[in-house]
């Protein structure tokens, strides 16, 4: 597998300390304190670590466009790395939903692209990495999904809760119950019968991750919660050792986590619109109180580049903190020591950005380029 083997000169690096226009050699697919001897000029560009996202799964119109629609699921996997470079992403966390809502979120979808994700991620130079996201109320699955996790390759599981249950207490029906009814390729008075009787063993469901939580922390998996809304909330799940808070809904729940030293992740989108689209506690707050540890593309690829270049406009953020939600802070909670800073001896995992249109030119996974555009490329092959 050949890397490249450059010295990057004329361009700003960004360094823990700020930017400094200083070269950058890569080897062997690593950052090196040597010149190697073949030089690029990149003045009027930026260079900076590559972006890690924690949690995404904007590849769904990749491997579904339609319904039925796409039947080779390893092609919607490449599409979606394709997607993911040109947005300077280099480790990407492909979020799937292993949930009772059925259709692109249900059992036998996920176990597709945890099978796409498998046999393509050898191929591809963008490091993807597979997550689930389980439905607690999934009880008749929790005894196979640790044989699942591994036979997939999975390594990161999430939980997640998004049953209507107040509705469902007091016996009303969830708004746009037909429509993902229809969805699941579910009757909807079918769908509604589901419904109650996943609500109506909730208190069972405690009990059942306090076993499930210790095998898969048995199996070196590394555990998340999704969507605190509470203290309580997070307490819980710091209790059963999930320490990994994905999106609090509350400053109280990401207080909460930043207390107990727990890791959190917030959602690029919310930095980018200003606030939540649920309503929910505007990251960009929590991230000016200190709250957050990592941002995250969520459902927008784009996003993460966006929202760090706003955190530095809006003067929240100086550069190497906001480009650290999305590289150091991300590596340190995913435990990946061998990447998120640009030094010797770290993978060659960068963004080159156009200074003065601050859009992605080139993106580079372990000393291989995934995307090339425009004046670069030209740069490149003189």
């Amino acid at each position: 597998m050949t890397t490249l083997t450059l010295d990057l000169t004329g361009a700003d690096v960004l360094f823990a300390d700020g930017l400094r226009r200083e070269r950058l050699s890569l080897e062997d697919g690593l950052i090196t304190s040597e010149p190697t001897g073949r030089t690029v000029d990149l003045d009027g560009f930026l260079v900076l670590p590559g972006i890690i996202d924690l949690h995404g799964d904007g590849f769904e119109r990749h491997l579904a466009p339609r319904r039925g629609a796409m039947k080779e699921m390893t092609e919607g996997v490449v599409a979606a790395e394709a997607e993911l470079a040109a947005n300077g992403i280099t480790t990407a966390v492909m979020a799937q939903f292993y949930s009772w809502e059925g259709g692109l979120r249900g059992p036998e979808f996920a176990a597709r692209v945890f099978e796409a994700i498998r046999d393509v991620r050898v191929e591809v130079v963008t490091d993807l990495i597979p997550q689930l996201r389980f439905e607690i109320n999934l009880l008749d699955h929790y005894a196979g999904l640790p044989a699942k996790v591994a036979e997939w390759g999975v390594d990161y599981v999430v939980f997640n809760d998004h049953l209507p249950h107040d509705r469902l207490a007091e016996g009303k029906r969830p708004p746009r119950l037909t429509g993902q009814a229809l969805k699941a390729g579910r009757n909807p008075e079918r769908h509604w019968a589901l419904l109650r009787a996943l609500h109506g063993r909730s208190r069972e469901v405690p009990a059942a991750l306090n076993e499930l939580i210790p095998a898969l922390a048995a199996a070196g998996i590394r555990m998340g919660s999704h969507d605190d809304h509470s203290a309580a909330d997070r307490e819980a799940w710091r209790a059963r050792g999930v320490t990994i808070c994905e999106f609090p809904e509350t400053r109280e729940a990401a207080e909460a986590a930043r207390n107990a030293r727990d890791s959190v992740i917030l959602g690029a989108p919310n930095v980018v619109r200003g606030g939540s689209h649920k309503g929910n506690a505007s990251a960009v707050e929590l991230i000016s109180m200190g709250l957050g540890d990592a941002v995250a593309s969520d459902y927008h690829y784009p996003s993460p580049r966006r929202a760090a270049l706003m955190l530095v406009r809006s003067g929240i953020c100086g550069l190497p903190d906001a480009w650290g939600l999305l590289s150091d802070g991300p590596a340190r909670i995913l435990g990946l020591t061998d990447r998120g800073r640009l030094a010797p001896g770290m993978r060659a995992d960068l963004v080159i950005l156009e200074k003065h249109t601050q859009r992605v030119a080139a993106t580079i996974a372990a000393g291989r380029f995934s995307y090339l555009r425009g004046d670069i490329a030209t740069r490149l092959i003189r």
